[in-house]
Order: structure tokens, then sequence, then C-alpha cells
């Protein structure tokens, strides 16, 4: 089973007040530059319902001022065409069989439109305190 991690780019930065808002391009390619830190090292699979030491496969969605954020360090930036939810949703209902999807939001529509994808999810905490 493969662990893929759909992150709220949006959401996780918005979670912490650190001044996110002044370059909000900057703030996500930071997270990504993290992120890609967690995949190279892997993550204990407890913290989202798997067993063992798990490589996921990341994918950062991005929208709005942090559309020209690129893909680096094995983490996969999508660029929301309309909003950020809506392709969560999509890339949700995309999942193969034998991935484990786990949503990264604090979003409680999207945790319910997830949910009903067959996504499990997690708060911008869990995935933070493992960065």
């Amino acid at each position: 089973m493969t662990l893929v991690l759909l992150v709220d780019a949006a959401n996780v930065v918005g979670s912490r007040p650190d001044g996110w808002w002044r370059d909000r391009a900057g703030a996500a390619t930071r997270l990504r530059d993290r992120l890609a830190a967690l995949v190279a090292g892997g993550v204990d699979g407890a913290a989202f319902g798997l067993p063992g030491r798990q490589m996921p496969v990341v994918r950062l969605v991005v929208e709005g001022a942090a559309g020209g954020v690129r893909s680096a360090g094995g983490v996969e930036v999508v660029t929301a065409e309309h909003d950020g939810d809506t392709t969560i949703v999509r890339l949700a209902e995309a999942a193969r069989p034998d991935e484990h999807t786990v949503v990264v939001t604090a979003d409680r529509e999207l945790r319910s439109r997830v949910t009903a994808a067959g996504a499990a999810v997690v708060g911008p905490r869990t995935l933070l305190d493992l960065l």
C-alpha cells in the first residue's frame, strides 16, 4: 500500500501566523522544501494509519498567488485551475486501490468531501509536527 499525501498548501501554510500572507509563493515553496525532506527520509506510517516506515508520494496543491511554485525534491506541486478544494477532491477521487490517500487540511467542508471520496484526513499539526 502506497501512502499518498494530498496537502492543502493554503490551509497548512495558513495554520501558523508567521507572515505567510506577505509572500504566499515563498511560504508554499518553504513548505514544499520541508515536504521534500519528508519524502527523502520517509515517515512513521502510524501517523497516517499505516504500519512501519513509509516513503510517501506527496502532492502539494497550490492556488492563487502560490500558483508559480514548481515541483521539486520528489514533491509534485499541483496548481489548482480554479480552487484548491475542487482539485484536492478530484485527486482523492482518482486514487488507485493500492493507495492509502490522506488529505492534510483543517477545512471542515473539504474534510467531508474527501472522506466521501474514500480518503483519510489529518490536520495540519499532524504534518507540521513531522516536519
